[in-house]
């Protein structure tokens, strides 16, 4: 399978979905775009999983429109690279945002007070030491 029929193919799955779900292609990035992040957020915990999740959404947006134009250059409908750019930035915007405040969306358990234990098992503490 050559790297054009790929292409195609990709362009007329995202087209089937567009169908199938009455989005915009606009709202296909952005949705797309989310859905990615969250779930790399959510599998990578550690620490750096901000820079992960925003990392991935721009190589899915940059692969994505990497085979939007080729399917273009196949089809002999080549767009400006303008459009080509708001996919990149309609896909982009919202995980920035996530990645410039996820460090005020995650408490830091440096700064959490300790928990002090009450009750018998604090007394049994001072017993024992």
């Amino acid at each position: 399978m050559t790297l054009i029929e790929i292409a195609a193919l990709f362009e007329a799955h995202k087209v089937s979905v567009i169908d199938a779900t009455g989005l915009s292609k606009d709202a296909l990035h952005i949705y797309f775009g989310l859905m990615l992040f969250l779930t790399v957020r959510l599998v990578w915990r550690r620490r750096g999983g901000w820079v992960v999740a925003w990392l991935a959404v721009l190589a899915m947006a940059c692969g994505g429109e990497w085979l939007d134009m080729t399917a273009e250059v196949g089809r002999s409908a080549i767009q400006p690279d303008a459009a080509h750019w708001h996919d990149i930035w309609n896909t982009m915007f919202w995980p920035t945002v996530l990645l410039f405040i996820g460090r005020w969306l995650q408490p830091d358990p440096a700064s959490s007070a300790p928990i002090e234990m009450s009750g018998e098992d604090a007394e049994r503490r001072l017993e024992q030491a």
